[in-house]
């Protein structure tokens, strides 16, 4: 999360109070003379009998915007500002200034927050800065709303709070400003957990309300994140949520032909073609996913991804070959042996890039399990023990 630096006003803020001093009321006066003093209270007391006396006065709405400020009463700062450029512009500059210089500490502010909450190990005081962060940020948006900066920092510590519903809205004022990446990316993905969730739950309650539920879910996700596709189409995070949220509605052969449409508009897209590949690997499609998969590495030889879905494909080709001779009753070949095989050298080479992945030591056991060299997969099942 960036923190802004930005050289705050040269031109201090109160060196407007005395412009016109002498044609100001008593009312006016009396307010600038407590606000000199810093004694912002009974600014207040004196800028509310001026309004109330004179509605139209710009100069006394611009300046309550002013104490509020300085008193962090930003929502009525914001309300005072927009009511003194209602009546005129005459304070407009001094209003811009203002609002920009309030933006930058509240964002500064949240930025440190968010900072000290991600390095807290404790989870009490974690929570504090993390909610601290929010309020900052909230705060920012009452000063600036405009201002995309914040809309992003607020969801990201939303998230990072595990407040996923609360970030849903920051996120997508975020998309309606900017059309974000990371805005389509984030939404896309809560939508689509929410989905998993709820279809997890359906099956133990059996309540098609949570069936129906889980379905929304997915279908908002897809509108989203086929809106990201459009404004990002090489972004691989939107078409990973992308693939899942499709798979997840059960609407595998509607996305087969999306990303297959992707592909052959972009045939050198790595991110088409490998979540290409893993939307027919899901369908079991095994030879095309094959297909797909290989493109990608031949885009991208060290595509990390593809390489292990490259893998997983042909243990899971092989694992349906065996069943289905199981099935049929029939003898066993080594056809299912000969998939195995196949995917061997790309486990072994994944789990090189990543030896930290516990998922790739235990499908690289099981292989070399069923090839029947078991001092390998003795191996890799004693180094699954030490990552477990």
């Amino acid at each position: 999360m960036p923190k802004i630096k930005t050289t705050l006003m040269s031109i201090l803020l109160l060196g407007f109070l005395f412009v016109g001093f002498q044609c100001s009321s008593t009312e006016m006066t009396s307010a600038k003379l407590y606000i000199q003093q810093k004694n912002y209270d009974k600014a207040l007391e004196s800028l509310n009998k001026e309004v109330q006396k004179n509605p139209k006065s710009d100069e006394g709405y611009y300046y309550l915007g002013v104490v509020n400020g300085e008193k962090e009463n930003y929502a009525e700062m914001a309300k005072a500002f927009e009511k003194s450029l209602s009546i005129s512009n005459k304070f407009a500059q001094q209003i811009q200034d203002s609002r920009k210089y309030h933006w930058v500490n509240l964002f500064n502010k949240g930025v440190g927050f968010y900072q000290k909450g991600t390095k807290d190990a404790n989870k009490d005081t974690m929570k504090i800065n993390f909610d601290k962060s929010i309020s900052a940020f909230n705060n920012a948006i009452l000063v600036l709303p405009d201002s995309s900066s914040a809309y992003k920092n607020l969801a990201f510590v939303y998230l990072s709070s595990d407040r996923l519903d609360e970030a849903i809205e920051p996120l997508q004022i975020l998309i309606n400003k900017d059309k974000s990446a990371e805005g389509y990316r984030y939404l896309g993905e809560i939508l689509y957990n929410k989905g998993t969730e709820l279809k997890e739950k359906y099956k133990t309650s059996k309540n098609p309300q949570d069936s129906i539920a889980a379905q929304d879910a997915f279908n908002r996700a897809i509108t989203v994140l086929e809106e990201g596709r459009k404004n990002h189409p090489g972004n691989s995070e939107i078409l990973l949520w992308l693939s899942n949220s499709y798979i997840g509605a059960n609407k595998i052969d509607v996305a087969i032909d999306a990303f297959k449409a992707g592909v052959e508009a972009e045939p050198n897209n790595k991110y088409y073609r490998y979540n290409y590949g893993v939307l027919l690997l899901g369908a079991n499609q095994f030879e095309p996913a094959v297909e797909q998969f290989k493109k990608a590495i031949e885009i991208d030889p060290n595509y990390q991804n593809a390489i292990y879905n490259l893998a997983v494909t042909y243990v899971k080709w092989g694992t349906v070959i065996n069943k289905e001779a199981d099935e049929k009753g029939v003898m066993q070949g080594n056809d299912y042996k000969d998939k195995y095989t196949l995917a061997l050298p790309y486990l072994e080479q994944v789990v090189k890039m990543n030896p930290k992945d516990a998922a790739i030591w235990e499908l690289l056991g099981k292989v070399y399990t069923v090839l029947g060299d078991q001092q390998k997969a003795k191996d890799a099942f004693d180094q699954l023990d030490k990552l477990r």
